[in-house]
């Protein structure tokens, strides 16, 4: 697991944001959780030849 952390500021409809909280909450999560789950599996997905850390290799979890 990363052991600094950093801010990620982005700007969403308020509507989607309401809902997709409800999700998160519906299945125990925080907005947080499921925003750095998403983000790891896009650099997972999208790293090409890149060499990905341990602990961002595929099938580790990170959060």
């Amino acid at each position: 697991m990363e052991k600094r952390t950093a801010r990620l500021t982005l700007l969403i409809d308020p509507r989607k944001k309401a809902v997709f909280e409800e999700i998160c909450a519906a299945q125990d999560l925080t907005p947080s959780q499921v925003v750095r789950r998403l983000i790891r599996q896009y650099i997972i997905d999208n790293a090409g030849e890149r060499e990905l850390p341990d602990w961002l290799r595929p099938g580790r979890r990170a959060d």
